[in-house]
């Protein structure tokens, strides 16, 4: 997908809107079983944590760009986390995703370089 540079941000959150809407439709019809590529196979469960992450993380990365203060909510990040950093250390599950995904700094753990 292409933005136009002269898209206006009304315009672009319509489009990440639709494309939600694809994602979440697919997941909707998607039997459990099925399996889809992305970076090896992944199940639907799979794909819907990536879609979150998606949103979650991009979310973070426009708002550090504008200077305004905003996190991903823990609920989100602990199930992103649980379903794609099983391995992620412990702690608050929001400071963990950000560690996991080279956004931010971990106490006790060398950064992440993506």
């Amino acid at each position: 997908m292409n933005v136009r540079p002269t898209a206006s941000p009304a315009e672009v959150l319509q489009a990440v809107t639709a494309c939600g809407g694809l994602l979440s439709s697919a997941l909707a019809t998607a039997g459990p079983t099925l399996r889809a590529w992305h970076w090896g196979p992944c199940d639907p469960e799979g794909f819907a944590a990536m879609g979150v992450a998606e949103v979650l993380l991009h979310t973070y990365d426009i708002t550090q760009g504008l200077s305004v203060d905003w996190l991903p909510p823990a609920a989100l990040s602990a199930a992103v986390l649980d379903r794609l950093f099983p391995a992620a250390p412990p702690g608050d599950p929001t400071r963990v995703l950000l560690w996991c995904t080279g956004r931010g700094e971990l106490d006790g753990f060398p950064r992440q370089i993506s």
